[in-house]
């Protein structure tokens, strides 16, 4: 997430508990970056919907589509609404590396959820295995190192950034 380990990102939840929309196994490291990034981007539209993140546990990208278009006038499709959020993530993450600094060491959690295994309950033993699901990640988002490529802020129009603050990758 671009403000840290955070369940309100993406609710990986739903799929690994709840089995809504698909069901993924919740060990398995492979295979789910392009489902964290599409909750990601998706979570980045409702917020900027000001509306609570709870209303996804009934409703989905077409609701939401169909609001915005019925509030605003507008008439996105869904596919330029996904593109919405995946620009808003982006630029947070622009944000954050001119603000912070960046790379693969932001992009990290407590050393005790990296390193010391559940003791008790129904994931007793586990690690997070975050090193191993990270470069399937930033491939997923077209980042290096949790940079934004070029060509990916190009697609996103938000290349401005490029020349603005001379941002190379």
């Amino acid at each position: 997430s671009n403000r840290g380990g955070c369940h309100l990102r993406a609710y990986m939840i739903s799929p690994e508990v709840l089995g809504t929309p698909i069901e993924l196994d919740r060990f398995e490291v492979k295979n789910k970056a392009n489902v964290v990034k599409y909750f990601q981007d998706i979570t980045a539209v409702i917020d900027s919907m000001i509306i609570c993140l709870f209303s996804s546990f009934a409703i989905w990208i077409d609701e939401y589509l169909n609001i915005l278009n019925i509030v605003t006038g507008f008439n996105y499709s869904k596919e330029e609404l996904e593109l919405v959020g995946e620009r808003i993530y982006n630029a947070e993450r622009l944000f954050n590396i001119f603000s912070f600094g960046d790379g693969r060491e932001y992009d990290t959690l407590p050393k005790r959820l990296l390193e010391e295994p559940i003791p008790e309950g129904p994931s007793k033993g586990y690690v997070a295995k975050l090193d191993d699901m990270l470069d399937e990640y930033y491939e997923a988002r077209g980042w290096i190192d949790g940079r934004p490529k070029s060509d990916k802020l190009k697609n996103l129009d938000l290349d401005w950034v490029i020349s603005k603050f001379k941002y190379q990758l």
